[in-house]
């Protein structure tokens, strides 16, 4: 051992060898026995050992702490890829297969690339886990943002970020329709806000303040309880519109009523236009902001009380005009009528306050209403009745142009009553047609009606009935005279074959007594009518002939009298 560790003298070294050189010298020197020269080696010896003892122990457990390391970033490996759900991308190495330090510098640049996917992945599943905690957060009403969150390291595989983003998919969905909700709901809060004139920033503020946020600094509320509170608000409003618009058509009803109560003009109709519009809209059909607006209401009830009070003073003033036009209606239609009666009666029920205006006039406009029915009902028989009194007067002319001996001279006017007697002689000619369908027409009408057709209170049938006796009784009479005449001029003639004398002209029977009717009595034509009815002529100056018209011999009158 000695002679092994030998001093290098060159490199001047200090070595076991030269040490234990250097003990020998100084036991020498200082006489140092055998025994206590051998005691001190095996103690240097043991010494010696237990350096190398320790060192090889500490190179073992050196060794144990690599493979124990190879061993966890080996199962690190395998827990990184479960974790991520990736298979591996390079080969792990053999515990054979090279040094441990080989195997560690082996697996180090994987697990580097396992540990930078892993921390990204973390990222990742930690973002998409925010956002959904934050739709979380939206949906019920909380504004917390996520804070505290925690990821699941066992399992940070693709499939499981996929199934996080399609959960935060649906949610954001969810949050879309939620928005559209409320903004639906919004719009329609402030539609009805519009027509009933309410604050629509207050209301909705009442709601969430995000709903009326106009800077978008904060995300509207989609909760469940702000689309509740907006429910609740649309229904309290739409009940408040549904009773504002009950109450103005109502209001609008009653200014109609005045207004045809009083026949008020288009001019002042006018001015409630907005209120009369929607006298039969529904609920949903009234948009028009305003429409609803309390003052609006206001005034349409101001007008009512208005009218209220002045339809009192100007209800005698209606009634007597809807009594005027039931006289006139009534007076075409020539049905008697006592007007002054139905006036005073009238006057006297709106004075007694015992009858309600409305149904005052409500009675007068059915008697109007009947008035035009019965008068529709008589047009047809009264047409004919014009013309048979047209006729008549015709007739009456007729008469007195045949009577006047001067009418064939050459005088101004004789060719225009000339033309006017052939007009009228076709007329006369068809009186009797027209008499007989008067009375098939007037017959039927009151069989159809159980009533006799009276024209001004007498009954058409018996002036029908007069009117025919009459003209029988003229033509009777116009034979008898004829006869008369013929007797006369038969006579003159023998006389003169007797005497050769001619006798003056026999003055006309014709001329010298008026026309009687039956019993003798002056032939009234149509100007009389039984009750003391008034003439059914159309006017009180009936035409006559003139005086100057050409004479002609008494053959020729008789021959063109019909």
């Amino acid at each position: 051992m000695a002679g092994g560790d030998v001093q290098n003298p060159v490199l001047g070294e200090t070595t076991c060898g030269s040490l234990l050189l250097q003990l020998q010298k100084i036991w020498n020197e200082v006489g140092e026995s055998d025994e206590e020269r051998d005691k001190a080696l095996v103690q240097l010896e043991q010494e010696c050992l237990n350096v190398y003892k320790r060192k090889v122990d500490q190179a073992a457990k050196s060794k144990e702490h690599l493979l124990q390391t190879l061993e966890d970033a080996k199962l690190e490996f395998s827990t990184l890829l479960g974790s991520l759900g990736e298979k591996p991308s390079i080969n792990i190495p053999e515990k054979t297969s090279g040094t441990i330090n080989e195997q560690l510098a082996a697996i180090a640049p994987a697990l580097e690339q396992l540990w930078k996917k892993k921390e990204e992945r973390i990222k990742e599943f930690s973002d998409v886990q925010a956002k959904i905690k934050k739709l979380y957060g939206e949906i019920a009403g909380s504004n917390e943002l996520a804070g505290n969150l925690t990821v699941d390291m066992s399992d940070l595989s693709l499939k499981k970020l996929e199934e996080f983003h399609n959960h935060l998919q649906e949610l954001e969905k969810e949050k879309s329709q939620r928005l559209n909700k409320v903004q639906e709901s919004v719009s329609n809060l402030h539609d009805i806000c519009g027509v009933l004139g309410v604050g629509f920033c207050s209301t909705v503020s009442d709601v969430h303040p995000s709903l009326i946020d106009a800077s978008c600094a904060q995300s509207k509320s989609i909760s469940n309880d702000t689309l509740a509170r907006l429910a609740k608000s649309a229904i309290a409003l739409k009940e408040d519109k549904k009773q504002r618009l009950q109450k103005l058509q109502d209001l609008a009803a009653q200014l109609t009523e005045l207004w045809n109560l009083m026949d008020t003009s288009e001019e002042e109709r006018s001015l409630f236009d907005h209120v009369t519009r929607n006298i039969s809209a529904s609920v949903d059909e009234v948009t028009v902001p305003g429409a609803l607006a309390l003052n609006l209401i206001e005034q349409a009830e101001e007008e009512v009380k208005r009218l209220d009070q002045l339809k009192a003073s100007r209800m005698k003033e209606i009634a007597l005009r809807r009594q005027g036009e039931l006289d006139e209606i009534l007076a075409y239609a020539h049905i008697q009528n006592d007007s002054k009666a139905a006036r005073e009666k009238i006057l006297a029920l709106i004075d007694s306050g015992n009858l309600e205006p409305a149904e005052l006039l409500a009675d007068m406009d059915a008697q109007v209403i009947k008035a035009k029915e019965e008068a529709l009902s008589r047009k047809d028989i009264l047409d004919k009745v014009e013309k048979w009194m047209s006729a008549c007067e015709e007739e009456s002319w007729l008469e007195d142009y045949n009577r006047d001996n001067n009418r064939y001279n050459g005088s101004k006017g004789a060719h225009l009553n000339l033309k006017r007697a052939e007009k009228a002689r076709i007329l006369v000619s068809k009186i009797p047609g027209l008499v007989d369908t008067l009375v098939a027409k007037t017959r039927t009408w009151e069989e159809e009606h159980g009533m006799t057709f009276a024209y001004d209170g007498v009954p058409l049938l018996a002036m029908l009935d007069e009117y025919s006796v009459m003209r029988h009784d003229r033509e009777e009479e116009k034979r008898r005279i004829r006869d008369q005449k013929k007797f006369h001029e038969q006579l003159n003639a023998e006389q003169e074959a007797m005497f050769g004398a001619k006798p003056s002209p026999a003055r006309p029977l014709s001329s010298m007594k008026k026309m009687t009717g039956p019993n003798g009595a002056p032939n009234r034509r149509l100007s009389i009518n039984q009750n003391g009815a008034r003439s059914v002529k159309r006017d009180n100056t009936r035409p006559v002939a003139p005086l100057n018209y050409v004479a002609i011999s008494k053959e020729d009158a008789a021959l063109v009298t019909p």
